[in-house]
């Protein structure tokens, strides 16, 4: 349920740990960012791309860069469960949309909020920190969550940023050329399909500049700021705020002003190296050809690879002023001098790289993200490349606050790193999609998928990715040193929401099994 469950022996866990006047003004408060489908597209990562983000430029300035960062699953929910949690998807069994607190999952796996709220934290939220399906939402772990329309708890806390009465839409959905296109094709198959019902996959549109306040990110936004400018965290305890970003996920619907900031003409044309799904092995061949067909061609033929990367870049800016704002806020407020800050993405993003467009692949596009620290005791304007992953958010986070240690999770502590840059050390960390896995380190990526097929790639001398080495007997030593870091063994898949129902009570839910129809 919303009320914490098993109540008492929270309540008991809550007063097992509690903290002195003394411990409690010595621990920094937390400032946790979480932004979606933001691929390396920021100043800090080098000058690759157009992107504009002077927000997150500052950010770096004030902290560490982890240039070579990746995400451990390829969509939403099992991302942002295993950053949550701590876990591999392949240890907790949340390879889709499996909600980890359901009593018929994982309901003792302590996330890294209730970790916090347990151990003497002020945990408050807003945005998109979970996913964004009903029910998605562990609130056992927090004292409070923002919603920005309250029929969003009577539906189980969904939380939807472009859908809904008051969400400002373009003068015209679908508005972009190819979605238009796909919801032609849709409607081929279905005549009757409703607009709201247009699949966002590929959509973006410009905002009048005046609705920028009425955008559901700017008003979580504004909530985030409030708190810091108000001090709002109860006296004597310290806070861990965590603030959700929907953008730059689609649909890019964002203010004219953010389009405006990337002229047509100055963007590159997305591109795709000529013969470079070649040397696929042939099942992934077929599917990346047909994902070519259905969506790079036809925006290709429509001449409009621009403006689809216009529209991302117009809505990483306007991410990036979001964060400006809060970041604004923390350093007017009392707090400025004790908060850890700690920005990340739940997946990259392709922008016409081997022909994909979006992520659910197990390449660097969708996989190397923005991950940045600040704070006391951090250093400053410094970046590391050496490899890194999400799962090492939980662990540096309950050591730069001197909780105790989850034993439970999976990830490292990046702490030394963060004040001792110099000592950071390669290592090889996972990706996973169900029991297709990418191993990456800054030398290789070898990729083996539940079929069996293999891709490698030399990452150092191939950025790109653009020659599969899996078959090379030159670099046969290389593959199996790197297929060692395989997960032995795959978890089962939890329970998902076609297995469970979503019991509410006003506006407290929790996950129930499905009666069998026998």
């Amino acid at each position: 349920m919303s009320r914490p469950l098993f109540f008492s022996t929270l309540l008991a866990l809550v007063c097992g740990f509690p903290l002195s006047d003394a411990s409690a003004a010595d621990r920094p408060n937390v400032l946790f960012i979480a932004v979606d489908d933001w691929n390396d597209y920021i100043g800090a990562h080098g000058d690759h791309h157009p992107a504009q983000t002077p927000n997150l430029d500052r950010l770096a300035a004030r902290g560490v860069t982890f240039a070579n960062a990746h995400c451990n699953a390829v969509y939403c929910a099992p991302s942002r469960t295993s950053i949550m949690t701590g876990l591999l998807p392949s240890t907790s069994g949340c390879y889709t949309d499996e909600p980890h607190h359901a009593a018929t999952n994982l309901p003792d796996t302590r996330d890294i909020a209730l970790w916090f709220r347990e151990h003497g934290y002020h945990v408050t939220g807003g945005g998109k920190l979970y996913h964004h399906m009903p029910g998605f939402i562990d609130m056992r772990g927090w004292h409070d969550y923002f919603i920005w329309d309250p029929a969003h708890k009577e539906s189980g806390w969904r939380l939807n940023s472009w859908h809904g009465p008051n969400a400002p839409l373009p003068a015209e959905v679908p508005s972009s050329p190819i979605a238009k296109y796909l919801h032609e094709q849709e409607l081929k198959k279905n005549p009757n399909l409703n607009r709201e019902r247009v699949n966002s996959h590929m959509e973006w549109g410009a905002l009048a500049n005046d609705d920028e306040e009425k955008m559901a990110d700017t008003i979580c936004t504004e909530w985030a700021a409030d708190f810091l400018r108000q001090a709002k965290a109860p006296k004597g305890q310290p806070f861990f705020l965590g603030y959700g970003l929907y953008a730059p996920h689609k649909p890019n619907f964002v203010p004219q002003k953010y389009f405006d900031l990337y002229p047509l003409k100055a963007l590159p044309v997305p591109r795709m190296a000529k013969g470079d799904l070649d040397d696929l092995p042939p099942i992934m061949r077929k599917r990346q050809q047909k994902r070519r067909e259905k969506i790079d061609l036809p925006l290709r033929e429509l001449k409009a690879g621009k403006k689809a990367l216009q529209g991302y870049l117009a809505a990483l800016s306007y991410a990036d002023a979001m964060i400006g704002r809060v970041l604004d806020a923390l350093e007017a407020s009392p707090y400025a001098e004790n908060t850890i800050i700690v920005l990340w993405s739940d997946n990259g993003y392709h922008l016409g790289e081997k022909g994909h467009w979006a992520k659910h692949t197990l390449w660097e596009r969708t996989s190397n993200i923005p991950f940045l620290w600040a704070g006391p005791g951090i250093a400053e304007g410094e970046k590391v490349d050496t490899t890194v992953s999400l799962l090492d958010i939980y662990p540096t986070l309950t050591e730069l606050c001197d909780l105790p240690e989850n034993t439970e999770v999976e990830g490292h502590s990046l702490v030394s790193v963060l004040q001792q840059p110099a000592t950071a050390s390669d290592r090889t960390v996972l990706q996973i999609n169900g029991q297709s896995v990418a191993a990456i380190n800054s030398q290789y990526r070898y990729i083996r998928y539940d079929h069996g097929e293999e891709e490698l790639y030399d990452v150092q001398a191939d950025p790109d990715e653009l020659t599969n080495l899996a078959e090379s007997t030159d670099h046969a030593d290389a593959k199996a040193a790197m297929a060692e870091h395989l997960p032995a063994a795959f978890a089962e898949p939890l329970k998902n929401p076609r297995d469970l129902f979503l019991k509410r009570d006003g506006v407290e839910f929790e996950w129930q099994v499905k009666k069998s129809k026998k």
